[in-house]
């Protein structure tokens, strides 16, 4: 059965704190109607500092959709390998081992995909399948994982990688003053991830179901608009309630596997704000602690967008706490609005296994 292997994570060396991102939304935005209401907003996020790719003087000047374009590709080339390289060998695995490669990203586009830039660049074969994925905003970290799960239950001997890219700094308009743009200037922080999914072996979360759901009618809850100027976030304020109606998904899908989803030894779930981690303990009925993992994410790093499963998933890695058969639910939340979730189980691959 599959076996998700510690990811590997890294954000941009450019930091951001909370309180610069306060000052800097009160000189920038001293005549906004709302000031006080999207500082308050900004505040209660519990973002305690972002990671950036370029500092922020560059991240607020707009130089053009194409000039975008041309950092996201000469940053992702730049960033993307070395995290690459760190999830292969901490699933003890070698590139041409891999059968397929699932990149993630709704914050830059490149076509070809970086996938097939990678496939030359670092020895993997030229038979490896791709699966960019663009579309689904902060839950592809959750899709991605599901879609290697299913690829390598097709083919038990096969082995994923699964990559998240993420600059969303880039995606920083400068004209865009409601609301929930405001917001979104600071909450986003940038990041990368990548993990490996082995077929056999490996010690990690071993994936035994999944499954999606799709809040009805809710698809302009949260968008981008593609203009000449790029991608402009859309952020409805209804958001933040969506827990409700989905930790009935999530429970469902627990309930299929004859799991109680209130009742599970770790969660891995996508940091999108406080309020979704909070109201997400409240209609699961597990506390807090439950989700520490992904509150570390938020609070260090920010929304890191579809890495942040990964990271949080991560920093369960790093605390060592998780035991064989314990049993743990992941899931992303994005546009859509959308909820990818997968349960699995913890297992310890013996040595001899992991290198075979």
């Amino acid at each position: 059965m599959a076996v998700l292997c510690k990811p590997a994570v890294a954000v941009p060396e450019h930091v951001i704190t909370m309180d610069d991102t306060l000052e800097l939304a009160r000189t920038t935005h001293v005549d906004h109607p709302q000031l006080g209401l999207v500082l308050r907003l900004i505040r209660n996020t519990g973002v305690a500092k972002r990671h950036l790719i370029q500092p922020i003087e560059d991240v607020l000047k707009h130089p053009g959709f194409d000039a975008r374009s041309e950092t996201y590709e000469e940053e992702a080339k730049a960033r993307v390998p070395a995290v690459v390289l760190r999830a292969l060998d901490n699933a003890g695995v070698e590139p041409e081992e891999i059968d397929l490669i699932i990149y993630v990203s709704c914050t830059g586009f490149m076509m070809p995909s970086l996938t097939a830039w990678l496939i030359n660049t670092l020895g993997f074969r030229s038979e490896t399948r791709q699966m960019p994925i663009a579309q689904l905003g902060c839950a592809a970290g959750g899709a991605a994982i599901n879609r290697a799960h299913d690829f390598c239950t097709a083919y038990p001997e096969a082995n994923a990688l699964v990559v998240a890219c993420e600059f969303c700094s880039l995606c920083y308009q400068p004209t865009d003053l409601g609301v929930g743009s405001l917001l979104s200037n600071g909450l986003f922080g940038d990041g990368i991830a990548a993990a490996v999914v082995r077929g056999r072996g490996g010690t990690g979360v071993r994936l035994e179901r999944n499954g999606s759901y799709l809040i009805p009618n809710t698809e302009d809850w949260i968008s981008y608009a593609v203009r000449p100027t790029g991608f402009h976030f859309q952020l409805d304020k209804r958001v933040p309630g969506t827990m409700e109606p989905l930790a009935p998904a999530l429970k469902a899908v627990a309930a299929e596997h004859r799991w109680d989803a209130s009742d599970l030894d770790f969660y891995i779930i996508h940091a999108g704000g406080p309020r979704i981690l909070d109201d997400l303990c409240r209609f699961l009925l597990v506390p807090p602690e439950a989700f520490r993992f992904s509150r570390a994410t938020l609070t260090e790093y920010g929304n890191i967008a579809s890495a942040v499963v990964l990271d949080a998933l991560a920093r369960m890695f790093d605390e060592a706490s998780a035991v064989d058969s314990h049993k743990g639910l992941l899931a992303g939340f994005g546009p859509g609005i959308t909820a990818e979730i997968c349960l699995g189980s913890w297992t310890s691959s013996p040595p001899e296994a992991a290198a075979a």
